[in-house]
């Protein structure tokens, strides 16, 4: 991985599961203290902007950040003490992980850095972080749509409209039409690996 990722850990979730917990373990993501400012791209819910090719060059020198949290207790995260230069949203995306397959914006920590990766145009870093969890290649697979739509957008405001135009096409708030036969065509020994997987991974989200 040749840029540099960090996350704050608020330890709410099952460190077993957790997705980020993996990657650090593995060396491959840097600790963060609350409080601590973070001089790169953080994804947060408490940013103005979607993530776009725009943010490459930052996230190239100065890296990128996530926060490690669980869906559930969403709404008792202090966002405002993990602090970071350029705090940016993700767009509209699926959830390939074993606990939240198919649900839209319940991304883990690895999706979200995945997809901000993709997005900014670090395809290769995206595909390698991916790759170390048995699901990974479902998260590509499922999105492979959108993330191309979105990784093609020159700055965040472009991919607000791409959003908001395959959402108005689809339905707001609802799964797109593609998904129900992406889902229908995993076999048998895929969807057999995705349930192994819950045992493993993860129930975190940003």
């Amino acid at each position: 991985m040749e840029n540099r990722i960090a996350m704050w850990d608020l330890g709410q979730c099952d460190r077993n599961r957790c997705t980020g917990t993996r990657l650090a373990r593995q060396g491959c993501i840097e600790e963060l203290r609350l409080g601590q400012m973070f001089p790169g791209v953080s994804l947060t819910p408490v940013g103005r902007v979607c993530v776009s090719r725009d943010d490459k060059d930052l996230i190239g020198h100065k890296g990128l950040a996530v926060v490690d949290c669980s869906w559930n207790k969403i709404d008792s995260v202090p966002f405002g003490k993990c602090k970071a230069y350029a705090p940016r949203l993700l767009p509209w995306l699926l959830a390939a992980n074993p606990v939240n397959f198919g649900k839209p914006c319940k991304l883990s920590c690895a999706e979200a850095l995945a997809a901000c990766l993709y997005i900014c145009g670090w395809e290769k870093d995206a595909i390698n972080l991916m790759s170390r969890f048995k699901w990974g290649h479902s998260f590509f697979s499922v999105n492979a749509e959108l993330l191309d739509r979105y990784s093609a957008c020159e700055n965040g405001h472009q991919v607000t409209a791409v959003q908001n135009a395959f959402l108005a096409l689809n339905s707001v708030g609802a799964k797109p039409q593609h998904v129900p036969s992406l889902l229908e065509q995993l076999d048998a020994e895929e969807a057999a690996e995705e349930a192994a997987a819950m045992d493993d991974d993860d129930d975190d989200g940003v």
